[in-house]
């Protein structure tokens, strides 16, 4: 059974109502990631197949093809990482 960690390398910034986090997944599993993300999610704007801007579960966020994710308005981190459980398991 695979976790959040599995997928997740490093995430960077600070939870907080106005700032912006940064997910960093794995090089080896980022393929994975996305996939598992972009069937959960619905996509609202892609920007050269390299953005997607997508929601799920009322919550907006933007993936890179590199990689990365950015994450707005989480106030802790138990409520981020529970967020990318729906999202990639």
């Amino acid at each position: 059974m695979s976790t959040v960690a599995d997928y997740v390398s490093r995430v960077e910034g600070t939870c907080g109502a106005e700032s912006d986090v940064i997910v960093v997944f794995k090089y080896e599993k980022k393929d994975e990631a996305i996939a598992n993300i972009l069937k959960k999610a619905k996509l609202k704007k892609s920007i050269a197949g390299i953005i997607f801007e997508l929601t799920f579960e009322e919550r907006s966020f933007r993936l890179y093809t590199s990689g990365r994710a950015i994450f707005r308005g989480f106030t802790s981190k138990p409520e981020l990482m529970d967020f990318l459980a729906k999202l990639l398991l």
